[in-house]
């Protein structure tokens, strides 16, 4: 199955995407939280989105805090973009949905707060990512991020952020700021995970 065909055939507004990249960036993520996978092993995880919905354009449109570099051209914080970037496969080997039965209300309450950052161009903070490396070193990883700012997320806390509008949290022992791809996927929260795993 190629990623486009899992995507047509597994997407859901509100529900959760975790990516794992083959860049450089992302392989240093999905090593770095060796720390926290259950056994120790790197996560096959690096990146977290929401799914919007499927517009007029018969696409799927996702919510998302990144970083994206394009000649003349950066887009580095909360953003909506097509599902179509993750296509290739080479790039993504990993991916996973989780979908967890959202009600209609909750799954407009979910998107709505993505959209309200989208608007406030909320940004995305690398400081933040070293607190979240900072956290691994220690035993209680409930405090605040150290390198905390105003509106800023990384991709991962901007799903919970989301979530938590719906009272989902993926984590009660991790802080917002603190929260990882792999916390998500390892989340105790009821759910369903449908997953495409080519490499770990």
């Amino acid at each position: 199955m190629t990623n486009e065909e899992f995507f047509n055939a597994n997407a859901k507004s509100g529900a959760v995407c975790l990516v794992g990249g083959t860049h450089f960036i992302d392989r240093t993520i999905q090593k770095a939280q060796k720390k926290i996978t259950v056994n120790k092993a790197q996560s096959a995880f690096s990146h977290a989105f929401i799914f919007s919905e499927q517009r007029i354009d018969t696409k799927w449109w996702v919510i998302e805090s990144d970083l994206e570099i394009h000649a003349k051209q950066v887009k580095l914080g909360v953003q909506e973009n097509r599902v179509d970037k993750y296509f290739d496969e080479k790039q993504y080997p990993n991916i996973a949905i989780l979908d967890f039965n959202l009600s209609l209300h909750d799954t407009r309450t979910v998107i709505s707060e993505g959209l309200n950052l989208v608007a406030g161009r909320g940004k995305y903070s690398l400081r933040e990512i070293l607190g979240v490396l900072f956290s691994f070193t220690r035993t209680d990883r409930a405090a605040d991020n150290i390198f905390s700012q105003n509106n800023s997320y990384i991709c991962s806390a901007l799903v919970q952020h989301c979530y938590q509008k719906a009272n989902i949290n993926f984590n009660a022992g991790v802080s917002l700021k603190h929260i990882t791809p792999e916390d998500i996927f390892a989340t105790k929260h009821a759910h369903q995970v449908i997953k495409l795993i080519r490499e770990n």
